[in-house]
């Protein structure tokens, strides 16, 4: 007999499922019961089980970033469907095609206030682009091919709530009949392309343009060649957001890396000075760092309609997929002449990798510079490595000093932002991409969280990859590094270290008990022996890197706002104000005088 949870893994497979990520639970027990049996019977869908329903959502967020396909994850009734809100929020502010089933109590136990029943539409209603129940077996084609079907187009997290008896009814196909939909495992096309006035439009308004910026987006990948030679005729420099780092490789010398906090002075420079900006598959959330009203003529490209003309005034909004929009409007681009805009950038560029090198290279009194052990791992990644980062002050590091090159790929948790995402991003990577080496790079308060049960996961799955190099970095410096130097920049408090302490654990030695190699790093002499081991070992290495807390994670120009609330913050008291305003003075030395003076807007046009 061919029961509804037969048909829907069935399905799963026709829309080209192979990898799940979940947890079971009896409101799922049916259907976990068929998966069980389809993996007996051999029927090519890999079941991931890490050790936690938030994992679970987080990897089919990341196998979806990475691949490009649905990510999938699976969890019982109320508690374990709960676990996964995180991960879909995720999958939801980042726009990723996400399908998660959840398990639910009986149909006549809905709406009673039995064991783990709750209103599970009502929970999911928020993060879903759809959410629906099935309760009959006639509907579930539907319910699953709209699932998917949505989840591809309106790229974001689609929820399948199953109640554990219709799990095991007995499978009926849907009649031609009034209340019954008979639908198809076909996906649409999103290779959506503007009218022809509108790409003419677009044109116009770069080939107008003296000093054209491109800011891209995570949405632009499958489209760098497009990308590349729509900049290489216009002349225009290029900066990516954080998540589109892997979609123009940093040998492009003009590629100017990211914009903001996390960016370069010469991503500044271009926004501060442009005369268009052209976002390109972006939803880039800081307005701040966008050009004054009125500055610039802009162009958006996206396929979320939504999210265009939404934080700088655009005056042409494509709705469209970036590569094949772009390959409409290259024809109507004028080849430019002048130069000088594009190599100024590649010029600026080569200072600021110096200037990025010799903050690396800075110690510190208190522990190694947690800047030089990222910098030695960007030395050292190997062709189509996979880099993934955390929120905190890993992401900042990641921005700086990380520059992925053609083939490689990296990604973090972006406009949510969650902790601890790295982890089950770098081990979502390897399943997707078992060949390749990753790198994790996680803070010690992320880590703690769930990242270090996740090693538990690594060693249950590591005899499957035809590559098991996994290096996990933990910048371990005792603090919620990030969340402190916000609390002294955004609002002049000093920091709480009753709330900002991170109890100091051995992360190498968690390592080593579960049979891993493991390498202490206490100061900066021991950085590149230790990258050096861990990229030489063919297996997994945590390396437990003990840094210093106050290494500040500083913008690439500072504000006036940004100094001014930092100074509060020290005056108010701050316990670690010795060892804040000591690294910090050290690190602005370091960068040299004619950038104390941009910093402080005594030199040039360039300030804020």
């Amino acid at each position: 007999m061919t029961t509804v949870s037969d048909f829907v893994i069935q399905r799963m497979k026709d829309w080209g499922v192979t990898r799940v990520f979940g947890f079971p639970g009896d409101g799922a027990g049916a259907f976990d019961g068929a998966l069980g049996k389809a993996e007996r019977e051999g029927a090519g869908l890999q079941y991931i089980r890490p050790t936690h329903e938030e994992i679970c959502g987080l990897m089919a967020t990341a196998h979806a970033k990475f691949t490009g396909e649905v990510g999938v994850c699976i969890a019982t009734s109320s508690p374990g469907a709960f676990h996964l809100l995180n991960g879909l929020y995720d999958a939801q502010m980042d726009n990723q095609p996400v399908v998660a089933i959840v398990g639910q109590q009986g149909l006549n136990a809905l709406g009673t206030f039995t064991m783990q029943e709750s209103n599970l539409e009502r929970v999911f209603a928020d993060v879903a682009v759809y959410v629906q129940t099935i309760v009959s077996p006639q509907q579930a084609q539907a319910v699953v091919d709209t699932a998917f079907r949505t989840a591809r187009v309106r790229l974001g997290p689609a929820v399948i709530v199953i109640p554990h008896d219709v799990q095991d009814m007995k499978m009926a196909e849907p009649a031609a009949a009034n209340w019954e939909s008979r639908s198809s495992a076909v996906a649409p096309s999103t290779t959506i392309v503007p009218p022809e006035a509108d790409i003419r439009a677009a044109a116009a308004v770069i080939n107008a343009g003296s000093k054209v910026t491109f800011l891209v987006g995570h949405g632009a990948t499958g489209a760098t060649d497009e990308v590349l030679e729509a900049a290489r005729l216009a002349g225009a420099g290029i900066i990516t957001a954080l998540r589109g780092k892997q979609v123009v490789s940093s040998d492009v010398p003009h590629h100017s890396q990211q914009l903001g906090l996390l960016g370069s002075l010469p991503s500044l420079h271009q926004i501060n000075d442009c005369d268009t900006l052209v976002l390109l598959g972006t939803n880039y959330p800081y307005g701040q760092f966008l050009p004054k009203t009125g500055q610039a003529r802009a162009v958006q490209v996206d396929l979320k309609p939504e999210q265009m003309g939404l934080r700088y005034p655009t005056e042409v909004n494509l709705w469209g997929d970036v590569r094949a929009t772009l390959q409409a409007i290259i024809p109507h681009l004028e080849p430019k002449t002048d130069l000088a805009w594009q190599q100024n950038v590649a010029d600026e560029m080569v200072a600021w990798e110096s200037e990025m090198e010799a903050q690396a290279m800075h110690s510190y009194s208190d522990g190694a510079n947690p800047r030089r052990v990222i910098h030695e791992i960007n030395k050292r990644l190997p062709p189509r490595a996979i880099v993934t980062a955390d929120a905190g002050t890993t992401a900042d590091w990641y921005g700086h000093h990380i520059r992925l090159r053609e083939g490689m790929l990296g990604d973090l948790s972006g406009r949510l932002a969650t902790m601890m995402a790295a982890m089950p991003y770098a081990v979502a990577a390897k399943f997707a991409y078992p060949e390749r080496t990753v790198v994790c790079t996680i803070g010690d308060g992320a880590f703690q969280m769930l990242g270090m049960n996740e090693l538990i996961t690594v060693k249950k799955y590591l005899s499957e990859w035809s590559n098991p190099q996994l290096i996990i970095v933990v910048i371990h410096n005792d603090d919620l590094s990030q969340v402190s130097w916000e609390m002294r920049t955004e609002d002049g408090n000093p920091v709480w270290r009753t709330a900002q302490d991170v109890e100091s654990v051995d992360y190498a030695g968690w390592a080593e008990l579960l049979g891993f190699n493991a390498v202490r790093v206490k100061t900066d002499d021991e950085i590149e022996a230790a990258v050096d081991a861990a990229f030489a070992h063919r297996g997994v290495t945590l390396i437990d890197a003990y840094c210093s807390r106050n290494v500040p994670p500083l913008p690439a120009h500072i504000t006036a706002e940004f100094a001014k609330n930092t100074a509060l913050a020290l005056l108010k008291g701050d316990p670690l104000a010795l060892g804040v305003v000591r690294d910090s003075a050290e690190a602005l030395v370091t960068e040299g005088i004619e950038r104390v003076k941009d910093k402080l807007n005594l030199g040039g046009d360039k300030g804020e």
